[in-house]
């Protein structure tokens, strides 16, 4: 009966208490309690309503749902000794499901007391949040994932958080600091440091000099060894594929050794828009341009599976010809460990930065309670607000995209823009923004009277002369003397007709040579040039049509042995399109990318020397004409020819030494350079494009080559 009574006691304090309750059976087996110790000792335990919190955090037996209500909080039992007799069936049911349970003399030595036990019940029921925290943090710190804890059997166990196992590993990235370099050091033998830019614990940011190809670039270097140099590798070589003038370029990503490197395009003629904000707003105008073409570009990189994630006003740039150009794409988000969960959250991320940039441009004040960029933020109990309530006569359209891309939610009837592709559609959809008028042009005044800088003589000194000085006499202009009667106007006759003369040999001349070349509609742009030297006699004389050489034997199409396209600096737009030049068919041509702002490749530095078709001959001929055929009119090209003894195909413009046309731009499709007066030996001849016409379709310019002949 004792023996029960005891089980009895464990059953109904629950959780923690059973365990006492099962050491206490067990301790004094060999001892049975009487009825009345049993009552007294039911009586003094005062610590059960404070075990039951503890013990409510953990699920009940499954077979004891008579144990259960007393483990609520804030029960109290009653008397002992009544419960002790009234609890048969669950003393009887305790030790059914307890059979695993382990016994009193096999629990560890140094065993935590009732208070450390509770504790941890406690910790154990919130693991939820615990999850939540690990990931917040690891979005904040873009640490490595936690290594899953054990629960230390102390009391100082329950002090061990989630936030400070995910901040172990934040020495990890700071063990590894940033490579230290200095001003005249060689990255790769080949980039010589100038001026570091951006310098941190992580990595720094440098002005190179190219010293292969004498330019300036951007260098961030990180250790290799850093946790974050993996991503950063891997966000600059898919930058670089993207290919788009609209994104400032990614030239080279290396591990070398103990340290990895990314070069990117330096543009020393472009502003900051940091530097645009420093003083005033932009206008209306400016503010539109900006966020139409970052809409625009970002959407392209998105599609591709790109998002930038740190889109600020010194990543955007604006270059001398008003289009706008975003630097670090993927790369400035990889080198300080930001990560976006998923695409949608990398689309929300840039859309509501470009909504950022658009609110700063038109306002000046960074949409924020916090100030950024050296923007001043909003006040806190404002909230985040459109730009027109922040400043009076802000453009009302522009207005609502920052209320749609920034407010949650916008008011009105306006609704979210999350991605940029919506971004780019409602700002097509909205008016467009007129463009403000030129200021006139006022010329300086300057004076009309010459002032005579003559010292003159001060009246009132001693001496000085009053008289003014003498007048010279002005004498007329001495007529001319005139012819006499008949012998004047026979003279002036003879005069005339001479002109005359001269008027219509010339004019016989200029249409002569103009029949020398082909009447097949084709447009010549050849300029003459006489006396240039070998190779560069220029035009047809002696009547000579086109076809025929001076000689008046008939041309022959040379035989061409292959084509290339021309890339001093970079690498080839479109190789694979090279040999549709050549192929015979005018319907098939190779064309260029489309260029953004100017018509001579974008005025990028890689395309500084223009672009075209490399002809190879085989073996080096005499050359007396070449005709080109062009996909579009409005491109302007030359046509040039490597030197007979070149050892193999140039590689640079100035590897052309020979002329066989002048530049021109050409509104026609057809290119001919007409019979030269003498032929040109050479292996090589280049088509070069020097400007590309404008592109309707894609708002840029784009130009090509449909097929090249070459005659000798």
């Amino acid at each position: 009966m004792a023996e029960r009574s005891e089980t009895a006691v464990g059953t109904t304090t629950g959780g923690p208490r059973a365990d006492v309750g099962r050491t206490e059976q067990a301790s004094e087996a060999t001892s049975p309690l009487s009825a009345e110790a049993l009552a007294t000792e039911l009586v003094a335990e005062p610590e059960a309503p404070a075990d039951a919190d503890a013990t409510a955090a953990a699920p009940a037996p499954a077979d004891a749902p008579e144990a259960a209500p007393k483990d609520e909080p804030g029960h109290e039992p009653e008397d002992g000794p009544k419960d002790g007799p009234e609890q048969p069936s669950g003393a009887e049911a305790e030790p059914a499901h307890r059979d695993d349970a382990q016994p009193t003399d096999a629990r560890p030595e140094g065993a935590r007391p009732k208070d450390a036990r509770a504790d941890d019940a406690q910790a154990d029921a919130q693991p939820a949040d615990a999850r939540k925290d690990t990931r917040a943090d690891k979005r904040a710190t873009d640490a490595q994932p936690a290594e899953e804890t054990t629960e230390e059997t102390t009391e100082a166990g329950v002090e061990t958080t989630v936030a400070e196992t995910a901040g172990e590993n934040a020495p990890e990235e700071a063990s590894v600091p940033a490579p230290v370099r200095h001003s005249g050091d060689r990255i790769a033998r080949r980039y010589r440091l100038e001026e570091c830019t951006t310098s941190n614990e992580v990595f720094s940011s440098w002005r190179a000099v190219d010293e292969k190809l004498r330019r300036a670039v951007g260098i961030h270097l990180i250790a290799a060894a850093h946790p974050r140099a993996k991503g950063v590798l891997a966000a600059a070589r898919q930058a670089a594929l993207l290919g788009d003038p609209r994104f400032v370029q990614v030239l080279d990503a290396v591990e070398d050794g103990d340290v990895v490197y990314v070069v990117r395009e330096w543009l020393p003629d472009a502003t900051g828009l940091d530097t645009m904000l420093l003083t005033e707003p932009l206008e209306a105008y400016e503010a539109y341009q900006l966020v139409r073409q970052l809409a625009d570009a970002l959407t392209a990189a998105h599609r591709r599976g790109l998002a930038h994630l740190r889109l600020s006003p010194a990543c955007v740039l604006r270059t001398d010809s008003g289009s706008y150009r975003i630097d670090g794409m993927a790369v400035n988000a990889a080198l300080r460990g930001i990560q976006a969960e998923d695409k949608a959250d990398g689309a929300q991320r840039d859309t509501r930065a470009i909504g950022a940039l658009l609110f700063a441009a038109l306002t000046l004040r960074w949409p924020y309670s916090e100030g950024a960029h050296g923007l001043q933020g909003l006040p806190r109990d404002l909230g985040t607000v459109p730009a027109e309530r922040v400043k009076a006569g802000v453009h009302r359209g522009l207005s609502d995209l920052t209320a749609r891309t920034l407010c949650s939610p916008p008011g009105g009837k306006l609704t979210p823009v999350t991605t940029p592709e919506e971004l780019a559609k409602a700002v097509a959809e909205m008016p467009k923004v007129r463009q403000p008028e030129p200021e006139p042009l006022v010329l300086p005044t300057y004076p009309t009277t010459v002032r005579n800088t003559a010292r003159r003589p001060d009246p009132s000194a001693p001496g000085a002369r009053t008289t003014p000085p003498p007048r010279r006499p002005q004498t007329p202009p001495a007529p001319q003397p005139t012819l006499p009667g008949r012998s004047g106007k026979a003279l002036k006759w003879a005069v005339s007709l001479v002109v005359l003369g001269a008027i219509a040999l010339g004019s016989w001349g200029t249409a002569e040579a103009l029949m020398t070349h082909d009447n097949s509609g084709s447009t010549n742009t050849q300029l003459s040039q006489g006396g240039q030297g070998q190779g560069q006699g220029h035009g047809s004389s002696g009547g000579q049509q086109s076809g025929q050489d001076n000689a008046g034997r008939q041309l022959k199409n040379l035989p061409i042995s292959s084509d290339a396209e021309f890339a001093p600096f970079n690498q080839p737009m479109k190789p694979e399109d090279a040999p549709l030049a050549i192929d015979g068919k005018v319907g098939t041509s190779w064309i260029t990318k489309y260029f953004i702002g100017e018509p001579k490749f974008g005025n990028l530095p890689d395309y500084k020397d223009g672009s075209g078709i490399v002809v190879d001959l085989g073996s080096v001929q005499n050359v007396s004409e070449v005709k080109v055929t062009l996909p579009t009119g409005g491109q302007t090209q030359e046509i040039l020819a490597a030197p007979a003894d070149a050892s193999g195909e140039p590689t640079s413009l100035s590897g052309f030494t020979q002329r066989i046309s002048n530049s021109a731009l050409l509104q026609g499709t057809a290119l001919d350079s007409g019979v030269l007066a003498k032929p040109v030996r050479t292996r090589y001849v280049l088509i070069h494009i020097i400007s590309l016409p404008s592109d309707p379709s894609s708002g840029g310019y784009r130009g090509g080559i449909s097929e090249i002949q070459v005659l000798g």
